[in-house]
């Protein structure tokens, strides 16, 4: 009786009421918010807290605030060229209204959450009318968005799973105008996104019909390429200030693209390479492991007779294969034109949660009514328990959910100090701090490894000539590479570590072995035990703490 009781609760006759709808619907925005909160609260834990991706696409809109700051910056010209205009045009918007980027990129992917949520629900809900399924494919797209970092990033990536469910639920209502809306917002947000979209639409012009594959044309279709492709122009423009794009055959020189380079892409185990490399592999490695339960829905339904509930699954469940055969086709063609279209994994990772999450949320729900209906025992019962736990509970057992991949720094009076220099200061450093320093104390860094991107020349080259400038003359024996590169650089302050003259420092920077032969040259000068010329210039410090000194690069030049 109680089993019975249960299962009429979980997985009604009439799935649809209004008021079964809107529990299901409300514990689902429930649980995205808490999400949402857990977030929020590592995101304000300290003062100087960033996401690791937002010091390469926020840090140079502090611009929108105040104008004056970063003034002639190579690096926040290049990153604005590569930011798309859509997402700019949001927190210029912001701005207007005194919202600070960095504020807004900590608050943002809650919003974004929660709008996945809401068109994820009604997607499922369209697919199979049980509002616990919607619910169940929903929890697991939250949970698997918040294992990785893309939500939580706040840049252009954060935005692809709200635009691609926007775009599927209007695909699935035949809501045309709408489709042409979201194309448009995509190419303007995420650009990549829109070749998956356009893909998708034109693969549906072909459909089986008396045993032959034949061909229906829609107006849409074609209107829907040429707005992409117009709102693309801007992007394409601007992204093109720093051509040219490295080729597969530089590429495959540049060790930078290697394990322990800056942006590691190949790998010389070609399975790692091709199955589960970070930007390269056709596996995404998604979880909560509930999401993988997905790939049991073609075999299901298979076995309708086996599986009653699969009854209930609409035709229109074949968009999820079509944007499979999609993905996969857009990944081979991103390798084979390699950074043309961006990284290969971009057209699987999303899309495969996507449809995965829909997915699992239909077998969990189906083999549920299974078990429920087999037998009136309390081992049925049991084994429905655990799914359920393991559902709701599993994201509380992993130590790296949320994951956030929130930077805390702990060098507030650096930053304090920079601040209180004149706006167009510029800092040398072999330092990872230089990673920060732009977005904590607004001021400009020469390089630093978080943007140091390999992949347009016009602006790599300058960023790798200024890297190993900076590596010979801070480790060289006299002080004349150095005045030289105060002068070209215009550098006004140069930042040390209480490590930078021993060994140990250059051999844990390792992405710093691709600069040679400046790399090798500096560590064997360390080794040499002799002492270098940097080392002497204490009476050039004007600012100290347990782990840095800033030299005054005016009394670096007047040193001898």
């Amino acid at each position: 009786m109680l089993i019975s009781r249960i299962h009429r609760f979980l997985i009604p006759s009439e799935p649809k009421r209004a008021r079964r709808v809107a529990f299901w619907f409300s514990l689902s925005l429930g649980f995205a918010l808490y999400y949402g909160f857990l977030v929020l609260q590592r995101a304000f834990r300290a003062e100087y807290v960033v996401q690791d991706d937002a010091r390469e696409y926020v840090f140079w809109m502090q611009r929108f605030i105040d104008p004056a700051l970063l003034p002639n910056d190579l690096i926040a010209q290049y990153f604005k060229s590569i930011t798309p205009p859509g997402y700019a045009a949001l927190y210029q918007l912001m701005a207007m209204f005194g919202i600070e980027p960095l504020w807004l990129s900590k608050v943002l992917p809650v919003g974004l959450g929660l709008i996945a949520t809401i068109y994820s629900f009604a997607i499922c809900l369209r697919l199979f009318p049980f509002p616990i399924a919607a619910f169940t494919s929903t929890l697991i797209l939250n949970q698997s968005l918040w294992f990785r970092d893309d939500l939580s990033s706040a840049t252009p990536r954060a935005f692809v799973t709200p635009l691609f469910l926007a775009f599927l639920y209007a695909l699935i209502r035949n809501h045309r105008s709408s489709l042409i809306i979201i194309l448009i917002l995509q190419a303007l947000i995420y650009p990549p996104l829109v070749f998956i979209t356009i893909a998708l639409l034109l693969i549906r012009l072909w459909h089986w019909e008396s045993g032959k594959l034949r061909f229906r044309a829609d107006p849409l279709v074609f209107i829907g390429i040429a707005v992409s492709a117009i709102a693309l122009i801007p992007y394409a423009l601007s992204s093109a200030e720093f051509t040219p794009l490295i080729t597969r055959s530089q590429a495959l020189t540049m060790p930078e693209l290697y394990p322990g380079g800056r942006h590691p892409f190949f790998h010389p185990n070609p399975w790692h390479f091709w199955l589960i490399g970070e930007h390269s592999g056709m596996i995404p490695p998604l979880m909560p492991p509930l999401i993988w339960l997905g790939l049991l829905l073609p075999i299901l339904m298979r076995y309708r007779s086996r599986f009653p509930l699969v009854q209930q699954i609409n035709d229109r469940i074949s968009v999820l294969p079509q944007i499979v055969y999609v993905s996969l086709g857009l990944f081979v063609a991103a390798h084979l034109l390699l950074l043309r279209l961006f990284f290969p994994t971009r057209y699987t990772t999303h899309s495969f949660r996507i449809v995965l999450a829909i997915a699992a949320g239909i077998v969990i729900t189906v083999l549920l009514d299974s078990i429920l209906r087999a037998s009136q025992n309390l081992a049925k019962l049991t084994l429905a328990l655990i799914i359920g736990v393991v559902l709701l509970f599993y994201p509380q057992l992993s130590s790296g959910f949320p994951n956030t991949n929130f930077r805390v720094s702990n060098n507030g009076a650096l930053y304090q100090f920079l601040r209180s220099q004149p706006k167009n200061i510029m800092i040398a450093t072999l330092s990872d701090e230089a990673n920060n320093i732009a977005t904590f104390a607004q001021r400009s860094v020469l390089f630093s490894k978080e943007h140091s991107l390999p992949f347009h020349l016009g602006y790599y080259n300058q960023i790798r000539q200024r890297i190993s400038d900076v590596m010979q003359a801070q480790y060289g024996y006299d002080l004349t590479l150095a005045k030289s590169a105060i002068d070209q650089y215009q550098i006004n302050f140069w930042l040390l570590e209480n490590t930078t003259f021993t060994p140990k420092f250059l051999q844990n920077a390792t992405w710093l072995e691709s600069f040679q032969p400046a790399y090798t040259t500096a560590l064997n000068n360390l080794q040499q035990e002799k002492s270098l010329a940097f080392s002497k210039l204490s009476r050039c410090s004007v600012f100290n703490s347990d782990r840095f000194t800033l030299l005054d690069a005016a009394c670096i030049k007047t040193a001898s």
